[in-house]
């Protein structure tokens, strides 16, 4: 890497190159960098960025690689925030997490601030002797500082892949489970697992007590934090009916973050590596309706043109944030790192990296 007293390139000159002249620029840079970086694409990046990606998966497996990886000082995630977080919270100390848009967030993590997680254990902690009957679980896709919460109460984190087997961790630790910031995949998993509904209530962060009764409260075993998925909210019970009515022969696959009444009309349901390896793997000739985010569907067709694979909705549903992420903002943080400059450098406080590390290791070891 060059002097670090050169100036820092600006973003503003890369917005008017050219498509190829990027994607030439970066896999120059990239070239150049070797072995000292590693560029981890998200399943839902968008082609001209994922194409320059080393590794290829969901956020928690890019996030294990880049930590089993360690002889790479730089890591470039193209992802969003809370992905980036959760590679530096696993990253061995020297190493660098850049992620080159800081805008790239999520809708679903933000809804649940740390600020109401807090009141909301607080409120509990009125009713129940709650470190002694809640757990508190939280989704991968979560800021890190949802994650220390998590490993300070003893609780855990889960994926879409493992949320069953993290729920029966839990239950077998106490009575109760806080499940948060996405509510279906917390109440697709139960329901798949026969809780009865009159066990789970759902806690709205803005209302007293998140709109319960005390007697719901104690009743509950299930407590789903008013939370979702934009992207897997805009799928509809009548977009499966409507290819089900255009194609007799149609398998519906969908990610466990769709509402209920979604996914109890599907054939299949899983994450999104289930997805692509069921997809992937299925014969010559099948149709598929696919229920998650659009790039992947759009891969997905793409890489099987043996298959008929349709997107489910009829809407548009790009992940917004994940898509913030662009050839420009890539190129832009690889040239820079070229060049000497570490931009966009994500860092979780050691003591949240601590407590964080506490709850991934604890669903390690669950998974």
């Amino acid at each position: 890497m060059k002097s670090l007293e050169t100036v820092p390139l600006s973003l503003t000159d890369y917005q008017p190159l050219s498509a190829g002249e990027l994607f030439a620029r970066t896999a120059a840079a990239k070239r150049a960098l070797g072995d000292r970086v590693m560029v981890l694409g998200h399943n839902y990046q968008r082609d001209e960025v994922i194409e320059h990606a080393d590794f290829r998966g969901d956020s928690l497996l890019l996030a294990k690689l880049a930590a089993e990886r360690s002889e790479r000082p730089y890591v470039i995630f193209c992802g969003v925030h809370f992905m980036a977080e959760t590679a530096d919270i696993l990253s061995r100390s020297k190493q660098t997490v850049i992620l080159p848009d800081m805008a790239a967030g999520c809708s679903m993590a933000d809804m649940a601030a740390i600020e109401q997680v807090d009141q909301c254990w607080e409120s509990l902690e009125r009713i129940l002797p709650v470190e002694e009957t809640v757990t508190p679980v939280v989704y991968v896709n979560s800021a890190a500082v949802l994650k220390a919460f998590c490993g300070e109460h003893g609780g855990i984190t889960c994926t879409s892949s493992n949320a069953r087997a993290v729920i029966e961790w839990a239950w077998a630790r106490r009575e109760k489970i806080l499940f948060f910031p996405d509510e279906h995949l917390g109440r697709n998993t139960a329901n798949r697992m026969g809780l009865p509904r009159d066990q789970m209530i759902v806690w709205d962060p803005f209302l007293p007590n998140g709109g319960n009764s005390v007697e719901a409260i104690r009743k509950a075993r299930l407590i789903l934090w008013k939370g979702h998925c934009s992207v897997h909210q805009m799928f509809q019970p009548a977009h499966v009916d409507y290819f089900r009515k255009q194609h007799s022969d149609i398998k519906v696959i969908v990610h466990p973050e769709c509402h209920e009444d979604v996914v109890n009309k599907a054939d299949l349901v899983g994450s999104t590596e289930f997805i692509i390896k069921t997809v992937s793997a299925a014969p010559a000739g099948t149709a598929w309706a696919v229920g998650t985010e659009l790039n992947l569907v759009n891969r997905l067709k793409r890489n099987q043109p043996d298959k008929r694979v349709f997107f489910l909705s009829s809407t548009v549903c790009q992940c917004a944030t994940m898509f913030r992420i662009d050839a420009p903002h890539l190129c832009w943080a690889m040239e820079n790192l070229a060049e000497g400059h570490v931009v966009n450098h994500i860092v979780v406080p050691d003591d949240d990296k601590a407590w964080a590390k506490i709850a991934l290791d604890r669903m390690m070891a669950v998974s």
